[in-house]
C-alpha cells in the first residue's frame, strides 16, 4: 500500500502563510520531516488558488522537489495552476483529481494525457454529492470510467477514489462497511485491476477524541488493505496507522513473509 501525505494543504496556516509570501522554508521543513516520517507520494493541496495560481502552483512544487525526490500528487481545481505544478514536476505526478462534475470533466480530466500522468476519479455525483450506498457508487464507477474512455487515456492510469463518508453522518457506518465491497468489486466490474485510493481521515471528520479517532483509522485501514486498497491518503506523522499501513503490506503482499518488513 503506497503512503501518500496530506500535510501539506492550505488548511495548515504555516503553508498559508508561506504561500502568502512565497517562503519556501517552512514547506521544505514540511516535506523533509514527510519523507523521515515514511511517505511514498507527497501530496500538494493549496486549495483553489484563485489569485496567480500558476506561479503559486510552480512555487510550492519546486520547493518541495529542492529538498525531496519522492513523486508529487497535486490537487487544485484550478486548471492552469494544475498544468503549470504539473510541468515542474521532476518525477511523473498523480493529478487529485477529477470527478463528473462537468468543468473537471473538461478541464482537469484532459491534462491526464497531456501530462501522461496517473489521475484519481471521485465517485460522486456531478454536483458534488457523495453516493449513498454501494449500488450508486459502482453506477458512477461506471460513468466515470465511460468519460474516461472517452478522452483515450490507457485505463491504468485511473486510481478510483469511492469517497470514504464520515462515521458522524447517520449511515457512516453502513457507508464505511459498503465502500470495503466497492473496492472489492470495482477490478470485475470494469474489467482491469483498476487502482484506488481512499482519503482515510474522512472516515473521523468533526469532534471526536484524538486517540480514538486514530484507533478507529488504524482498524478501518486494515480493513481496506484486505478489500485491497492501494494506496491512502493520510496524515503522515500518524505514526501508529504508518505502522498499520505497513504490516497489512507484510501480510498481503506475494511471496515468502519476513519479520523484517514489520515495522
Amino acid at each position: 500500500m503506497q503512503i501518500i501525505a496530506d500535510n501539506i494543504q492550505i488548511t495548515n496556516p504555516m503553508i498559508a502563510k508561506a504561500l502568502y509570501e512565497m517562503d519556501p522554508l517552512p514547506v521544505q521543513d514540511l516535506a523533509k520531516k514527510c519523507v523521515t516520517a515514511g511517505a511514498d507520494i507527497i501530496d500538494i493541496n493549496p486549495g483553489p488558488l484563485t489569485r496567480d495560481g500558476e506561479e503559486k502552483m510552480t512555487f510550492l512544487v519546486e520547493a518541495v522537489q529542492k529538498v525531496c525526490n519522492l513523486p508529487l500528487s497535486l490537487d487544485t481545481s484550478n486548471p492552469s495552476a494544475m498544468a503549470a505544478g504539473l510541468n515542474a514536476c521532476r518525477e511523473k505526478p498523480i493529478i487529485n483529481g477529477f470527478s463528473l462534475e462537468p468543468a473537471k470533466l473538461e478541464k482537469i480530466l484532459p491534462l491526464a494525457t497531456e501530462f501522461d500522468c496517473d489521475i484519481i476519479g471521485f465517485l460522486l455525483y456531478p454536483k458534488g454529492m457523495v453516493p449513498g450506498n454501494d449500488e450508486e457508487r459502482l453506477n458512477l464507477a461506471v460513468q466515470l470510467f465511460a468519460a474516461f474512455n472517452e478522452k483515450g487515456i490507457e485505463p491504468q492510469r485511473l486510481i478510483i477514489d469511492p469517497v470514504l463518508a464520515p462515521l458522524m453522518w447517520e449511515d457512516g457506518s453502513r457507508q464505511a462497511m459498503e465502500l470495503l465491497n466497492v473496492i472489492r468489486l470495482l477490478p470485475d466490474l470494469l474489467g482491469f485491476p483498476v487502482k484506488t485510493i481512499v482519503g482515510l481521515s474522512n472516515l473521523t471528520s468533526g469532534q471526536g477524541p484524538k486517540e480514538k479517532k486514530l484507533l478507529l483509522e488504524e482498524i478501518y485501514l486494515s480493513m481496506l488493505s484486505s478489500a485491497g486498497l492501494e494506496m491512502v491518503l493520510m496524515n503522515i506523522f500518524n505514526q501508529k496507522t504508518v505502522s498499520a499501513a505497513r504490516a497489512c503490506d507484510a501480510i498481503t503482499r506475494q511471496g515468502t513473509f519476513s519479520w523484517e518488513e514489520v515495522p
